[in-house]
């Protein structure tokens, strides 16, 4: 059976590209599943339906909080894994098993040797990669992982001398690749990766290790070590980033990759001297984040048909602004990703480089060497570009490089730091940008902040108290007409609330979503730019007149959608 073939014979997949989608799946060694979901040729949903219509094998959602513990022990954990195949419900003798791969004759014997071997029969179910990925998470709590890891270090301490001033580099350099702190280490990440952690915080106290993790933007204590185990955690994740372990006097960078589940996640490791101790910072970059769509990032209506019309120009520059920490380069990729073709030389300048992707030029600049965002952009124009993008524009220079470039017939990312996007064009023009050179170049701003996302499974729809609603009703009153048609709102309006579950971990949340305001270069704002009249009073006028929602409008549109709450938008919201 060949999924690219028989998408082929649905017309998804054009004749002419079989061979290279091929050819590229087996120099990767993926298989169909992966390299096609990878490849965002089809939806997940879509690929399997497909897969089980071709099988004649029904395909079955399950949801974690629906499998037992004790159903899932029929099948170990590694034989799961190596298999892609899971235990779902224990019905009148009949064990169900998801597969995501029931083709698969070698799975297929080892399912019948565990049948024979544990005394059950089976019924085959399809599953997706998803809800294998999902359900294989709950192993963990079935093998109570941490707990053990832990149990075995305290064992460790007891019976070595780890902590004790007589110990070399060396010394801390043996120990950070033994067990325990091998296994505390893979704890730590695997635990930050299950549970959509964004950064890891490892950090010397007085009395302890403390280790912290950054969950839809806020940081969570997690765990609690000894504090005489810090120099050798400290060693171990050094030697995973390749960094000095001798070196604890000034900051280091640098990175590592490792498969968690099923998954190739990337982490950015930063240490810091501190009165205390050495701290260490881990970014979490799984490269599925970097590859989302423009609507999973919470584009919608004028503002993603604004973008969409943006990414079609031949030339021209492309702004994302914000704070940090808004998303900006996560928006950035996705529109590489789009723009992502054979045919065309991306090049990008990254300070530091996020998230790989195949195909795409990125080189990373180093400051401290002389190598900035300047230096590196002159460089980039003659390697015979056609898009361009670069991390920020930090200071006068880069600004004229990256206006110059979008001058000279190429398509140029990069983002900028303003609260708004009506402060972006006062903003190039105190940079030293001539305003006649801006209107020529900018194509569109886009204006960004991240508010945490309701969870499907469990908000709750609620009628607003007078003073939510008052709130709403003001933002409604001064939203664009476009915008106004696009929403039917009736008098007894509802919005939602979090509750809390298994599957959002009983936050009530699950991950981020952007709001945005985008504005659009056009003849009347090229006016007022020429005219020199580019006050942010001027340039407000000619965003309300274009029909531009606000952040905080954005916002509010979301929550009436039932994607967001009114609080978390009045606290990212407020000025």
């Amino acid at each position: 059976m060949s999924l690219i073939r028989e998408l082929f014979n649905k017309g998804i997949i054009k004749e002419e590209n079989i061979a290279a989608l091929e050819f590229e799946m087996k120099k990767k060694g993926k298989k169909e599943e992966e390299f096609l979901l990878e490849k965002r040729i089809i939806k997940e949903e879509e690929l399997f339906s497909l897969k089980s219509e071709i099988l004649n094998i029904p395909i079955k959602a399950v949801e974690v909080d629906e499998v037992p513990l004790e159903t899932l022990a029929l099948i170990p954990e590694e034989t799961a894994k190596y298999y892609q195949m899971i235990p779902l419900i224990k019905k009148d003798n009949y064990l169900e098993v998801g597969m995501t791969n029931p083709e698969d004759l070698k799975a297929q014997e080892a399912l019948k040797f565990l049948a024979r071997q544990n005394n059950f029969n089976y019924r085959v179910f399809l599953i997706t990669l998803t809800t294998f990925n999902n359900l294989l998470g709950q192993y963990r709590d079935l093998k109570k992982e941490v707990g053990q890891a832990l149990e075995e270090l305290q064992t460790e301490l007891e019976t070595s001398l780890i902590g004790s001033s007589s110990q070399t580099i060396d010394e801390f350099a043996r120990l950070a690749e033994e067990a325990p702190i091998t296994k505390i280490v893979a704890v730590i990440l695997r635990q930050a990766v299950d549970g959509n952690a964004s950064d890891i915080h490892i950090e010397p106290t007085h009395d302890e290790l403390r280790i912290r993790f950054r969950l839809l933007g806020q940081l969570h204590s997690s765990i609690l070590l000894p504090l005489k185990i810090h120099p050798a955690v400290i060693a171990r994740i050094k030697i995973l980033a390749n960094l000095r372990i001798d070196e604890s006097r000034i900051p280091q960078d640098g990175r590592f990759s490792t498969v968690i589940g099923s998954k190739q996640i990337d982490f950015r490791v930063s240490t810091l001297p501190t009165t205390l101790g050495e701290k260490v910072a881990i970014r979490v970059l799984d490269p599925l984040i970097g590859m989302k769509s423009f609507k999973d990032l919470g584009f919608s209506g004028r503002n993603l048909r604004a973008l969409q019309d943006a990414i079609k120009k031949p030339y021209g520059l492309i702004l994302s602004t914000g704070p940090t920490g808004s998303g900006k380069s996560t928006t950035l990729y996705a529109i590489l990703h789009l723009l992502n073709n054979d045919d065309v030389n991306i090049v990008s300048l990254e300070d530091p480089a996020e998230y790989f992707i195949d195909g795409v030029n990125q080189s990373q600049v180093m400051p401290s060497i002389g190598y900035d965002f300047a230096q590196g952009l002159r460089h980039v124009l003659r390697q015979d570009p056609n898009i361009i993008m670069v991390g920020e524009i930090r200071d006068n220079e880069t600004a004229f490089l990256v206006i110059h470039a979008a001058l000279t017939g190429h398509i140029v990312l990069s983002s900028l730091h303003t609260n708004n996007a009506i402060g972006v064009i006062p903003r190039m023009i105190d940079m030293g940008i001539e305003p006649y050179l801006i209107p020529s170049t900018l194509n569109i701003i886009l204006a960004q902040r991240l508010v945490m996302q309701l969870c499907n499974v469990c908000k709750k729809e609620i009628i607003p108290k007078k003073e939510t609603k008052e709130i709403i009703m003001k933002e409604l009153a001064t939203l664009p007409v476009e915008a106004k048609t696009e929403i039917n709102l009736k008098e007894g309006f509802k919005i939602w609330q979090p509750t809390g579950c298994k599957k959002c971990n009983n936050t009530g949340f699950s991950g981020r979503i952007g709001i945005f305001e985008v504005l659009i270069m056009t003849p009347q704002l090229a006016d007022i730019i020429l005219k020199k009249q580019a006050l942010e009073s001027k340039v407000l006028k000619e965003a309300e007149r274009q029909g531009m929602i606000t952040i905080r409008q954005d916002g509010i549109l979301k929550v009436l959608s039932g994607l967001t709450t009114i609080e978390e938008i009045i606290r990212v919201t407020k000025e």
